[in-house]
Order: C-alpha cells, then sequence, then structure tokens
C-alpha cells in the first residue's frame, strides 16, 4: 500500500519489506549485497511513494556499505523519486524530436490543466509531472508515461492528454 510521507520523516522498514529485502539479497553471493541496491530501492519507492534521504541511510545500513553509495545510485536514475509526487507521475519527454512536434506545449498545458508548475504535487495528491530525458520513441512524439505503472502513451495533443487526466480521476472515485 502506498503511503506518501510529507517529509523526510524516521522511515521503519517493515518484516515484510526486511522479508523482501532479504530474498533478494539471498541471490548474490557473500559479499556482493551491493548487487541487490537497485530493487531495494525500487521496493522502497513502492512501499513509501518515494525514496527518502533516511531510507536511503537505511537500506545502506541493511546492505552494509556506505550512504553515499546510495545517494550516487538513486540520484542517477531518474526513476527514483526523491521527493513526494502525486499518486500518478505525468513524465513528459522534453528532448529534441519530441519539442519539435508539440512536448512544450504539452507541458504547459499540463501546468494550466492542472493547476501546478514541474515538480509540485496537486492539491488532491493525484498528480505531479516532470520533463524527462529520452522516452525512445523520437517519431511517435511528443509522448510521455504516466506511472507508477508507467504506462506509455503517443502523439499527444491537448484532447488527448484532458481525456488521460480525466481516465486517472475516473479510477480514483
Amino acid at each position: 500500500m502506498l503511503s506518501v510521507k510529507q517529509h523526510n520523516e524516521n522511515v521503519t522498514f517493515s518484516q515484510e519489506l526486511l522479508a523482501k529485502f532479504g530474498e533478494i539479497v539471498s541471490r548474490y553471493p557473500e559479499g556482493k549485497q551491493k548487487s541487490g541496491l537497485l530493487p531495494i530501492l525500487h521496493l522502497v519507492q513502492a512501499e513509501f511513494g518515494w525514496v527518502s534521504a533516511d531510507a536511503m541511510d537505511q537500506v545502506a545500513v541493511y546492505l552494509h556499505i556506505l550512504p553515499i553509495e546510495v545517494y550516487e545510485v538513486a540520484t542517477f536514475y531518474t526513476m527514483f523519486l526523491l521527493e513526494p509526487k502525486g499518486k500518478y507521475v505525468l513524465e513528459i519527454c522534453r528532448t529534441g524530436p519530441c519539442c519539435l512536434v508539440g512536448a512544450e506545449r504539452i507541458m504547459g498545458h499540463l501546468e494550466q490543466k492542472l493547476g501546478v508548475k514541474e515538480g509540485q504535487v496537486t492539491a488532491d495528491g493525484l498528480f505531479s509531472w516532470r520533463g524527462v530525458e529520452c522516452l525512445a520513441a523520437c517519431g511517435f512524439g511528443p509522448v510521455l508515461q504516466i506511472g507508477p505503472e508507467y504506462t506509455f502513451y503517443e502523439n499527444l495533443n491537448e484532447d488527448k492528454v484532458d481525456e488521460l487526466i480525466d481516465n486517472l480521476k475516473a479510477k480514483t472515485e
């Protein structure tokens, strides 16, 4: 169950989550527990909605590595959210090919439609949006993906974006 914490509070991993960590670490040879870092960070994010500094510190303790080793990984990969986001995160490709066919227009539309700037969360906690690097669909832009399921949408325009948002709102009612 997703429970987004609003601050960098002390995080306590449940016994079930620790058991999942153990299962992951058991896949790797002794002394190579760091190899489980990526899947463990995914589990932490699935549990808490984001990966806080406290959570990263506790992962480091669990894996017997330095906290900086966790920070380096979590900050490198854009799929890890380092601050609370909405239930649905709309990620719009902002690279050249998508911008040429309207990605910046779509980002402006999202800001207006949702009433929040990039990286912010709507008052109802449902949505946040951000520009991301290439989503590997250059011939079908503008494109976006919606997390946490990472569903993918191509050839967008404002009407299609409105329909996506309305469908997501309807799922939560």
